[in-house]
């Protein structure tokens, strides 16, 4: 069976903590002085957008190009979920582990497949206050890089997971955080490259087949921010 992973954090649905794994540079709060931004770009930065507004600064087939087919959005699932061997994700919920949506209330998803073939990539936006989301991303690449091998049981079928934390690219947003994680069941294995980026009020995370993240990630934090 083909192993479908949402992309939050790939399934990293909802929930959050602190301290990020991946990150490598500035705290909320510190990044408008370490800039040369007057106070009001500092507080436009800043500013939450709603959900409708998240929507306009996902990529689309035209920011891809062609071979990519956007994907209908998929039900939410209600399968029971169990973690195996990693107590941090097991206090998160089992869903972050698995697929879903992150809990920030302002949100807007898109996922393209590409070529006619398995290769996805997805794109997620959040907007909430700097702090918020830098505690809230930050639990979840957190407990999920501290584990470096678990088990996920989703709907009684066992997937086995290993995440291995990334340096997170430089020079991008506030705040990064980078990880690869490879999902087996019944002798088949999906990579996936999730890499989260905060800027502002702004989370952006792309997740999918490692070469088409590293291809859509500049372009898909430039469109996201560009009206910031």
């Amino acid at each position: 069976m083909r192993v479908r992973v949402a992309t939050t954090a790939l399934g990293i649905t909802a929930a959050l903590l602190a301290v990020p794994a991946c990150s490598t540079d500035t705290k909320p709060g510190t990044a408008a002085s370490a800039r040369t931004s007057s106070p009001a770009d500092a507080d436009q930065k800043d500013a939450v957008h709603s959900s409708v507004a998240l929507e306009t600064r996902l990529l689309d087939q035209r920011d891809l190009g062609s071979g990519y087919l956007r994907e209908p959005e998929r039900p939410a699932q209600h399968d029971d979920v169990t973690v195996i061997g990693c107590p941090a994700l097991t206090e998160l919920g089992g869903t972050t582990a698995t697929g879903g949506t992150l809990t920030f209330p302002r949100k807007a998803k898109a996922t393209f497949t590409y070529g006619g073939s398995s290769s996805e990539i997805s794109e997620e936006l959040y907007s909430d206050s700097p702090n918020k989301l830098s505690e809230g991303i930050g639990r979840i690449f957190e407990a999920m890089t501290g584990c470096p091998t678990y088990q996920v049981v989703a709907g009684g079928t066992p997937i086995d997971v290993a995440s291995h934390k990334l340096t997170a690219p430089h020079g991008l947003g506030d705040e990064r955080w980078c990880q690869l994680l490879t999902f087996s069941t019944t002798g088949r294995s999906t990579v996936v490259k999730q890499t989260a980026i905060r800027d502002g009020s702004l989370l952006l995370i792309v997740s999918g087949s490692p070469a088409l993240v590293d291809r859509h990630l500049v372009r898909a934090l430039a469109k996201a921010t560009a009206a910031s």
